[in-house]
């Protein structure tokens, strides 16, 4: 459905749906929909799917929507035989354990986007149940967007605890962590929503940017990741997936090849880089189907190879 508000919105009136898929976030859960509630600017509806857990994850969000109307509490069984699900809606039956190369976390996502009842929404939130914020960050986030029009995504940086000090997890100027993205309505639509397989988080910035919006991270606005980033799959195995996911979603070689040459200096040592070596040569060997979209990728690759040359990218 087009929309096309009548009025520019501000910060203060704008009218928002937050959508979280959890599974097993009873340790943290509760404290990120506390911070949800404390905002200065409330969502219209703020979804929480609970995608198969089997801590006390549910009950947690059912105790909160007692309270608090907006906030609707969905349950996704965690069944052998569930329904893939695209931005397009279809689906195709498969196993949650054969889904190596789908993000999990989307499917459940798109299962908590059937339920928005909010019609005249201006932005769509995707936010992880395991993360701390300040009270007005969404109306800061949303004053951003005000004053950047063609901005389409946006949120805030990433951080995690160390020693009691925040420490932001560094990304390219264009990307915006998958666990707080902020997806204005008109880019939504003209992107088609977000896919449901590898590398979700990247190539609907890249194809954002390649119609002519702007996504990036705000680097005042801190969020704090709870659980450190990859620490349910390890260190090893989380650079293997992100160098699959690399290959699937169009990288080109040399690009990947200066990548793993740079994380050769990165924590861990020697580890990050053979991974994402690993992982992208072992899905180009398995012949694993890149991102249908000729068009994305052939973007995706020149804006690589204009970061090699030193011109300007959204690589920069």
């Amino acid at each position: 459905m087009a929309y096309s508000p009548a009025l520019r919105t501000t910060s203060r009136n704008v009218r928002y749906v937050v959508i979280s898929p959890v599974r097993n976030e009873a340790q943290y859960l509760d404290e990120t929909i506390r911070c949800v509630v404390a905002q200065t600017v409330r969502p219209a509806q703020y979804i929480l799917v609970d995608d198969g857990s089997t801590d006390g994850t549910f009950e947690i969000m059912q105790n909160w929507a007692t309270k608090h109307p907006w906030i609707v509490p969905v349950h996704r069984p965690d069944s052998a035989g569930i329904q893939t699900q695209t931005s397009s809606g279809s689906e195709s039956q498969t196993e949650r354990g054969k889904r190596a190369r789908e993000a999990k976390e989307i499917l459940a996502f798109y299962f908590g986007y059937e339920q928005v009842m909010t019609v005249n929404w201006d932005y769509l939130v995707k936010l992880d149940g395991d993360l701390g914020m300040d009270e007005d960050y969404f109306q800061r986030c949303f004053s951003i967007f005000d004053r950047e029009p063609q901005l389409g995504v946006g949120g805030g940086v990433i951080c995690h605890l160390m020693n009691g000090q925040s420490v932001v997890e560094r990304n390219p100027y264009f990307h915006v962590r998958g666990a707080t993205k902020i997806y204005r309505r008109a880019c939504w639509e003209a992107i088609g929503g977000v896919s449901c397989g590898a590398a979700w988080d990247t190539l609907d910035e890249t194809k954002a940017n390649m119609l002519g919006w702007t996504s990036r991270s705000f680097p005042e606005l801190h969020v704090i990741h709870y659980r450190y980033t990859g620490a349910a799959n390890g260190t090893w195995q989380n650079a293997v997936k992100k160098g699959e996911w690399n290959y699937i979603s169009g990288y080109h070689p040399l690009f990947m090849a200066a990548k793993c040459l740079k994380h050769l200096f990165k924590r861990p040592w020697v580890t990050g880089a053979a991974g994402l070596l690993y992982g992208y040569i072992l899905a180009s060997a398995s012949g694993a189907a890149r991102v249908d979209d000729k068009d994305l990728i052939r973007y995706i690759q020149d804006q690589q190879l204009r970061r090699l040359m030193l011109r300007p990218t959204i690589w920069r």
